[in-house]
């Protein structure tokens, strides 16, 4: 038996009028997950308890199966388990992006243009970080490469006992209200930009119409984590498909494979058949379980990229629903589907929500018939299955 999520980051929405009224769901074409949905169980499920922060971090441990409540310490030490930092359990590990801020002379008065820098390439920003942690590196914290825009500070030795703003919550806005009142975050931040303003690989990006990234944001501080493995929760061995660290870390602790995709960035443009090859291996290669996390819709939510966040919907169904089935069907294989978001990204907004979320459940040999006519927000609600705790999810998925 083999147990597949195909996770579909930020893909809930609200209805959007350049769409007719339609959420992107609604809008897109996607006949393969809406097979799924008229044979499955579907319903709606709250990843993100109201007391925790409606981040990827805490909606996809919820996915996974691990209850927030119990197992969040934060974001940036799942994406440091990803990168192979060792961390001690007095460290606190943050979060840093390279980001786009406007030009003001002082710095409280930036705007921030952009929270990803035009998605700089991991080579550009690589250059960039090792600049920022050769200038400011002490014995007390350093800086690590990740990919893309998404990077990460240690703090060794230090309480976690910060409030720190996600720069993609404050896109287009001044950034003098979300700045961190620790001083010497603060200061990291500051001289960072003068770092990086004129950095050749900046001046690079301006020359070809680029957004440079010429400061570092710092937020999504943790520590430590402490994961019970995959084997030991539910005696399942398996492999996790993502372009992000985040979610990489959460397989490193959850004992899962990390397969590395060349070309899997993160967004609409990522190399999604390589994903899907990469997930279809795994499953013959022995996997019994298989997380595959594609990003792209949303990133598209947080850049107001509506054409971007269907299309990215539709090619989940094309490139990677279709080819897993197809293969799962090649090989008489017997399994069970989970298709989901972790959170809302809606496009009106720009950021996460902790709103409920749609999902199916399709176990194959086991046709149902749901009542629902495609995967939408408006049909899984309309079949009255909510279910409470996201954590819960993974039982139902493995559960005869």
């Amino acid at each position: 038996m083999k147990y597949i999520v195909i996770l579909c980051d930020g893909a809930a929405d609200t209805p959007v009028a350049e769409l007719g009224g339609k959420t992107p769901l609604e809008a897109a074409k996607k006949p393969n997950i809406d097979g799924l949905a008229a044979k499955g169980e579907v319903g709606m499920v709250t990843t993100v308890p109201a007391n925790l922060p409606p981040g990827s971090d805490v909606a996809n441990l919820a996915v996974f199966g691990y209850d927030p409540q119990k197992y969040y310490t934060g974001r940036s030490p799942l994406e440091a388990m990803s990168m192979g930092v060792h961390l001690e359990l007095s460290d606190t590990t943050f979060r840093t992006n390279v980001v786009t801020l406007s030009d003001e002379e002082n710095y409280e008065d930036k705007t921030m243009v952009d929270y990803s820098s035009d998605e700089i390439t991991t080579e550009e920003s690589a250059q960039l970080i090792a600049a920022v942690n050769e200038a400011l590196r002490t014995e007390e914290y350093e800086f690590f490469s990740g990919i893309s825009y998404r990077h990460l500070l240690v703090w060794h030795n230090k309480e976690n006992k910060f409030e720190l703003t996600p720069p993609h919550d404050i896109s287009g806005r001044c950034v003098k209200d979300y700045l961190p009142k620790d001083e010497t975050i603060l200061n990291l931040m500051k001289k960072s930009y003068e770092i990086l303003k004129n950095h050749p690989v900046n001046l690079d990006r301006i020359k070809r119409g680029l957004n440079p990234a010429n400061s570092i944001w710092i937020w999504g501080n943790g520590t430590k984590p402490a994961l019970d493995t995959y084997k030991e929760k539910f005696n399942l061995q398996g492999t996790v498909v993502s372009a992000v660290d985040l979610i990489k870390g959460i397989g490193v602790c959850a004992g899962l494979e990390n397969v590395d995709v060349i070309g899997a960035t993160g967004n609409v443009h990522t190399n999604f058949d390589g994903k899907a090859e990469a997930a279809v291996k795994a499953l013959r290669g022995g996997s019994d379980f298989l997380y595959v996390h594609l990003e792209a819709p949303d990133e598209a939510g947080h850049r107001h990229e509506i054409e971007n966040k269907v299309k990215a919907i539709e090619l989940i169904d094309e490139k990677i629903v279709a080819p897993i089935l197809k293969a799962l069907e090649e090989d008489g294989e017997d399994f069970a589907m989970l298709i989901m978001p972790d959170h809302p990204t809606p496009l009106a907004i720009r950021t996460h929500t902790s709103d409920p979320v749609p999902y199916i459940i399709y176990k194959s040999g086991k046709n149902i018939e749901s009542g629902v006519s495609s995967y939408t927000e408006a049909e899984a609600l309309k079949t009255g299955v909510t279910v409470e705790h996201g954590y819960t999810l993974i039982e139902r998925l493995t559960s005869n």
